[in-house]
């Protein structure tokens, strides 16, 4: 499997049947390490944080706030809104809120709000 800068809705089911998980955060940066074949210390050093965490978010131990989710995507070259939606659905499960998040660019500066 590789991936790279775009994820799609393929590369969410291939790494669902690898991890035989639901595709979170942790096991979208899994993924693409071991895409890139680096290892945690080399991929940790590129994010700019411990090994430790790396390994605690891989392995969902530690969930990540958006903003941190943007800035690995951005340094990965990815973009934000996947990152930041994976994050942000982490947190959401982690709550036991039976909700979806969808997360969309924003445009101009306005916020659309569905009723």
């Amino acid at each position: 499997m590789s991936i790279k800068n775009e994820i799609t809705k393929q590369t969410v089911k291939e790494i669902e049947q690898i991890t035989k998980h639901k595709l979170t955060l942790g096991k979208l940066i899994w993924a693409i390490r071991e895409s890139d074949e680096l290892s945690q210390v080399k991929f940790a050093k590129k994010l700019g944080i411990s090994k430790q965490h790396l390994c605690d978010i891989e392995h969902e131990r530690k969930r990540v706030s958006p903003g941190l989710a943007a800035t690995y995507a951005n340094e990965l070259g990815y973009l934000p809104e996947q990152f930041i939606q994976l994050a942000l659905q982490s947190i959401v499960d982690h709550e036991g809120l039976r909700v979806f998040v969808a997360v969309e660019p924003r445009v101009n500066n306005f916020v659309h709000v569905g009723i």
